[in-house]
């Protein structure tokens, strides 16, 4: 009877350190590691997005607004960075928002996407190709 109680509590503690996650617990303005800007993460028909919405150095050289100068569609490298999505279609999944992409304006690629919020500051974003093994992550905070 005792060892019965015991794995009960034991059980109780490790669910109950584990923080339960709600799906909307991203939503807000988070800042990049390197602190070069901020992103928005919103909700639009039941998937998460990013957009830029400030950043560090906002001017380009000439003193005009940075645009997607390496995306590799010609017809948007004119797009400006501010108001541009970086984050799209992730959906929640227990303990992890994934399923979505991640783009770099800095390299004008398109990365597959995770996410994971170790706690209600911190933002845990990786972009991968393939698997989520072979890519790199940073740390965002709110």
């Amino acid at each position: 009877m005792f060892k019965v109680i015991l794995l009960l509590f034991i059980a109780t503690v490790a669910t109950a350190s584990k923080p339960m996650l709600a799906e909307d617990d991203i939503l807000g303005v988070w800042t990049t590691e390197n602190a070069k800007s901020q992103i928005q993460l919103y909700k639009s028909g039941g998937k998460f997005f990013g957009k830029i919405i400030k950043l560090k150095d906002p001017l380009n050289e000439q003193g005009k607004p940075k645009v997607d100068k390496n995306n590799p569609d010609a017809s948007k490298r004119n797009q400006p960075l501010i108001g541009l999505n970086v984050l799209r279609d992730l959906s929640f999944d227990e303990d992890e928002w994934n399923g979505g992409r991640i783009y770099n304006p800095e390299d004008g690629k398109d990365y597959k996407c995770l996410m994971r919020l170790p706690n209600s500051k911190k933002l845990e974003v990786r972009g991968f190709i393939g698997f989520s093994l072979i890519g790199k992550s940073q740390t965002w905070t709110r």
